[in-house]
């Protein structure tokens, strides 16, 4: 009851701060440094790996230091959530943090390094080692644009100095962390926070916010003020934006506590009244609030039950010996997959999904929900998941031959272009496995389109979404995209998410979807399989595949573009192969025939294959969309999407050279929480 009636006088006499993840970016600066094209892959690789080590750190100790890698490429990695959020709302808000810091990732615009500020966190990666830096000539200034409006601006920026002075002096003495409040007169209350960084010492942090005191000025009478340095955090509002915290206020107003003391004693009969209405309105309103949060999760919970798909999140991590990177086959922004083997003696893949916050429950849920209702040779198993640890978990039936990726492309899961090579431990696909692999896609896909209880539109068709069994049976892999299709639509719209090259234009472009996006996707992977090439242009004297084939299609020399190791006696299939790739990847959705058609061309010889029409050549950074962008990580390699939506687009930056080149690792989170994948 004390802590009611503290609360009732708060809410009368102060101002109420409903307090959330301050998730709200303030700014994100990205450095210009650059690295060279061989170089990128492994940076990128220890920058995932530096992403993949803090969701531990940030949940055991509010911030995280990580090195990875040595040499040129060696990332450095530092994050850190302010000392009044709760531990909830810091995962979350460095979660998104996280996922927005991959705007500056050196494939996207060139950069080795960038920092991100949060209102409640702050991450920042380095090719150098920046730990003892408390401030930079990166260090940002950010200013309201609404000046206070007082007739007595005066006193307001009196008041906002002194302050902001006070929290410089009482951080350093205070673990580096210090709130307060100030409010006199007639000017309106102001509030603030100063914090200086874990790795900055108590000499560094009065450097520090001395400097950010100096700069803030610049801000008033601004209703807000931010200086964002190396070292440190200084803010100042009109609005209380801190949890409340147990450091002394900078300015007690002791009129406004005895004001309240004699208020209780006269108004009790209706202070308790109002304290139960507002505790019930606010215990309402959380409650609503998990309702919906949990809606999906709910949902999951019977059909988990009822499939008996639930296992231990305990168990899952002994069998990848607790997600030893021995064990991990595949990595990215999102998560990672790792091989482990149950109690049972079962090798499987299990699927970790880090960001267990409400923008992985309809992805979660969109997978478990398909997935485990799908039974066909062509197509992963689920097996399994958790959703009871830190992490959601997904576990899918192991496939020994890891993906088509590796074997046309190159074994690195990284493989973000062109290298020229294919996997040294294998050797290069023979004709009969090209096609089975070719086959029994399209088999897949026709079994998701056409012959499942459901129409199911798969999104991300490409090589490293193709896992390959022992025999070299394809398997389609990774369902977080997937998207039923209404029966009574011509088509559905959706936000674009997908990967740069496998995108039908008319999806990428006005965001139509149907299923002959997907027929469009496996057109481009039939086309790299017959002539062992990847769909992508990486400098200006390289001519993107469908070009290429379309022009040797028209001069009538489509043998000189199959792949050299293809036996001489198969170059006739593999021209028709080619024809097949081409009718799929037609601009007009009405010419692309539908998956159980190309099953027909593949397994019937006499049928007669139309000629198709010009490929649609579309290049991202001409057709005018937006891009935002996201992450997806497939089973056991790291490729990336871009997805487009109506919350927040950023436009694409990059040049001709790079349109075919750009691969993302970001996910869009909606500024209250979090948007679901497309």
């Amino acid at each position: 009851m004390n802590q009611l009636v503290f609360f009732f006088f708060f809410f009368l006499f102060g101002k109420l701060c409903l307090c959330d993840p301050r998730a709200t970016e303030a700014a994100l600066v990205c450095t210009n440094k650059t690295a060279s094209i061989t170089a990128r892959e492994s940076f990128l690789a220890n920058f995932l790996a530096v992403m993949d080590s803090f969701t531990p750190l940030i949940v055991r100790q509010r911030y995280a230091v990580v090195v990875k890698g040595s040499g040129d490429t060696r990332v450095y990695g530092f994050g850190e959530c302010m000392k009044d959020l709760e531990q909830g709302d810091c995962n979350i808000c460095f979660a998104q943090c996280k996922a927005q810091i991959m705007r500056c990732l050196p494939f996207q615009i060139g950069t080795r390094g960038g920092r991100l500020f949060y209102d409640g966190c702050y991450l920042r990666y380095d090719d150098y080692n920046f730990f003892d830096e408390s401030l930079s000539e990166t260090d940002r200034t950010v200013c309201a644009t609404k000046d206070v409006g007082l007739s007595n601006e005066t006193g307001f920026s009196a008041n906002v100095m002194q302050l902001v002075r006070n929290l410089t002096v009482e951080a350093p003495k205070n673990d580096g962390f210090f709130v307060g409040s100030m409010g006199k007169g007639n000017n309106v209350s102001v509030y603030g926070l100063a914090q200086c960084w874990e790795l900055v010492n108590a000499s560094a942090c009065e450097d520090c916010l001395v400097n950010a005191v100096s700069r803030i000025s610049s801000c008033l009478p601004k209703e807000e003020g931010r200086v964002l340095n190396a070292g440190c955090y200084l803010r100042y509002s009109t609005n209380k934006f801190y949890y409340n915290s147990t450091a002394p206020p900078v300015d007690g107003n002791r009129g406004r506590r005895k004001l309240a003391i004699i208020l209780a004693t006269t108004f009790s009969t209706m202070a308790l009244a109002l304290i139960i209405a507002t505790a019930i309105f606010f215990v309402n309103k959380k409650l609503v609030k998990k309702r919906q949060e949990s809606k999906q999760l709910g949902a999951l919970s019977p059909l988990l039950n009822k499939s008996k798909l639930n296992l231990s999140y305990e168990s899952l991590e002994k069998a990848t010996n607790y997600f030893s990177d021995t064990n991990k086959l595949g990595q990215g922004g999102s998560g990672s997959v790792y091989k482990g083997t149950l109690p049972n003696g079962k090798v499987v893949a299990i699927k970790r999904l880090f960001f267990n916050t409400r923008q992985w429950v309809d992805q979660f849920f969109n997978e478990v929900n398909l997935i485990s209702g799908i039974n066909h040779k062509n197509l992963v198993k689920l097996l399994g998941c958790s959703i009871t640890g830190p992490e959601s978990l997904l576990v899918y039936e192991f496939v020994s031959n890891q993906s088509l990726h590796d074997y046309l492309f190159g074994s690195s899961c990284l493989r973000i272009y062109e290298l020229g090579t294919v996997r040294k431990d294998v050797e290069p696909l023979r004709w009969e496995e090209r096609y089975k692999i070719v086959l029994g896609t399209a088999e897949g896909l026709a079994y998701l389109h056409e012959e499942s209880k459901l129409r199911i539109i798969h999104r991300d068709i490409k090589p490293s979404n193709i896992l390959l069994d022992e025999d070299l049976t394809p398997k389609i892999a990774d369902f977080g995209l997937v998207r039923l299709f209404p029966e009574d639509k011509t088509h559905i719209s959706t936000a674009i998410a997908g990967t740069l090259g496998y995108m039908a234009p008319e999806y990428a472009v006005r965001g139509m979807l149907t299923q002959k996006a997907d027929v469009y996707s496996f057109g481009v992977l039939v086309i790299e399989i017959t002539c062992g090439k990847r769909n992508k242009c990486f400098s200006p004297d390289m001519v993107c595949i469908l070009h290429m084939v379309w022009n040797q299609y028209e001069a009538g020399k489509l043998r000189e573009v199959v792949d050299p190791v293809i036996e001489h006696n198969f170059l006739e299939k593999a021209c028709r192969l080619l024809q097949i790739g081409l009718l799929c990847v037609q601009a007009s959705t009405e010419l692309r025939p539908s998956m159980s058609t190309i099953v027909q061309m593949l397994t019937d010889d006499t049928c007669e294959i139309p000629c198709p029409t010009q490929p649609p050549f579309l290049s991202p950074s001409s057709s005018g969309v937006s891009l935002n962008i996201t992450t997806s990580t497939s089973n056991y390699q790291t490729e990336s999407y871009i997805q487009s939506s109506g919350h927040s687009t950023m436009q694409s930056r990059m040049g001709p050279r790079w349109t075919a080149f750009i691969e993302n690792v970001s996910d869009k989170f909606h500024e209250d929480g979090v948007d679901t994948l497309g």
